[in-house]
This record gives C-alpha cells, structure tokens and sequence, in this order.
C-alpha cells in the first residue's frame, strides 16, 4: 500500500520538478555548486581588490566569471581525478612517470585553459591578470570552497 503512495509523491514530485525550470531545478538539487558559486564571487571580488592585474568592470561580471570558474574548476577536477587513478593504477615506473607528466600538464594547462576561456567569454572586460594571479586565485578558490564545504557540513 506504501508503494502506491510513494509513486503518486515521485510523480508530484517530478511534476514540481518540470514546473521549477531548468535553473530553479539546478538550484535546488545542487546547493553545493550554488554555495561554491557565492564562495567563488566573494574570493574573486577579493583578488580584484588587492591584486591589481585582477579586473573585473563590474558586479555581475564577476558574478559570471564566477560562474564560467565554477564550470572550468569542476572540468579540471574530474581530469585530475582521472589522471590521478592513471598514476595509481601504474604498474611500471614508465607508466607513472607517464601519468605523472600528464598530471602536470593537467594542472599547468588548465590554469591557461582558464585565462583563455575568461578572454574569450569576456574579453578586455576581464582580467585575471597571468599564470601566477590566476594559479593562486584557483588555489584561493579551491581551498576556500573546501573550508566552506566543511564548516557547512
């Protein structure tokens, strides 16, 4: 008899997830992402106020460069997660030194990957100025949506 109940809540529940739309959907099934997404607006806003080659004209293109972070950072990790097993599962030291290179490649490229991404999304509109700023504004964000993420949990 429960069975039946639970159904007609799945089907309430799936016909006030269609009525939410895509975005209210994304808000209410991730709230990490919309979290880390506020955790990167705040870094980010920081890093354009004390470090000089970090521009951004305005509030809400740093809220979109948040949100453009956001997506890249989550691509990155995955690969590093990926590549990491690679180095792990390595059973010659051919192989690891392999993997290993690509590890670093990974995160070496990804941190120009970024810069390039920002330009091409926003061009002159926003900076986040070179390998160094943007290197120590993706561990700065990383490390302050992991703290968030603690504190929170």
């Amino acid at each position: 008899m429960s069975q039946g109940i639970d159904r007609a809540d799945d089907t309430s529940a799936d016909a006030a997830a269609r009525a939410r739309g895509p975005v209210r959907q994304w808000l209410h099934d991730r709230p990490a992402d919309v979290i880390d997404v506020f955790v990167y607006v705040v870094v980010l806003n920081l890093a354009i106020e004390f470090l000089p080659r970090v521009i951004s004209e305005t509030f809400t293109l740093s809220l979109l460069t948040a949100v453009l972070l956001k997506l890249a950072l989550e691509v990155v990790i995955k690969l590093k997660t990926f590549v990491v097993g690679k180095v792990r599962a390595a059973r010659t030291r051919r192989g690891t030194a392999v993997a290993a290179g690509a590890l670093w490649v990974v995160a070496a490229g990804s941190k120009l990957v970024v810069l390039e991404l920002v330009d091409l999304v926003f061009g002159d509109r926003v900076s986040l100025g070179g390998f160094v700023s943007v290197t120590l504004l993706v561990v700065a964000l990383l490390v302050s949506r992991t703290a968030v993420r603690r504190l929170l949990a």
